[in-house]
């Protein structure tokens, strides 16, 4: 299984951008789906997850800013990002858990986010 993620980009604080992730390759099922974070020199940090379901989490920094979606028949995963903070900036990782026989977490290669003030 590969995880694609696009979307990053520079953006004025205030401004918005949505971020795609797309898994491909041989999938039996995906159950949560989920956005993080890694700001420079700061660990990895949860930013959204959603379940196969549609239930959703946010980190209490993004709520009523950010929304987790997702498309089941796509395997894709989306984050909108509304109201930007510099605080924002970061490099921004989907992670899909996939059950087969066995569960495995993968991880996309990361979208830079950068948000200007």
């Amino acid at each position: 299984v590969q995880l694609q993620a696009s979307g990053g980009g520079l953006v004025q604080a205030g401004g918005s951008l949505r971020l795609s992730c797309a898994a491909s390759g041989r999938i039996f099922r995906i159950n949560d789906m989920g956005w993080y974070r890694q700001a420079p020199g700061k660990q990895r940090e949860l930013v959204a997850v959603i379940t196969s379901g549609g239930s959703t989490n946010y980190a209490d920094s993004v709520k009523g800013r950010f929304t987790i979606s997702r498309d089941n028949a796509k395997n894709t995963v989306y984050l909108q990002m509304n109201s930007l903070k510099p605080e924002d900036t970061a490099v921004y990782y989907c992670k899909a858990e996939h059950q087969s026989s066995y569960r495995t977490a993968y991880w996309g290669q990361g979208t830079l986010v950068t948000v200007s003030s």
